[in-house]
């Protein structure tokens, strides 16, 4: 299958065979030139990216990994105050949750 622009002329001679019919250049060129006067919306091609779109493409530049965060944490951790009974508690009631 061949898609052809608006300029590009095509026609079938029988059922055996197709012949492809071809404007010449300076045909062609005046064609295109008269299609664009006549509409230059035709030359004009226009994107549309939905918000949902642009907001994927985004996505990849958040880092995987809040550094910053894991080291405070760890850090937590490491002094004895990350611990406490009341995360416990909640954490514990999660997996009771998700489990359960």
């Amino acid at each position: 299958m061949q898609i052809h622009g608006p300029a590009h002329l095509q026609t079938t001679t029988s059922v055996e065979g197709t012949q492809s019919l071809q404007p010449t250049d300076a045909a062609n060129e005046t064609h295109q030139t008269n299609a664009l006067t006549s509409n230059p919306a035709a030359s004009a091609d226009e994107i549309s990216i939905s918000q949902e779109a642009d907001l994927l493409s985004r996505i990849g530049d958040i880092p995987d990994v809040r550094q910053e965060r894991v080291d405070q944490i760890r850090a937590e951790i490491a002094s004895g105050v990350y611990e406490t009974e009341d995360r416990i508690d909640t954490a514990v009631s999660r997996l009771l949750d998700e489990i359960g």
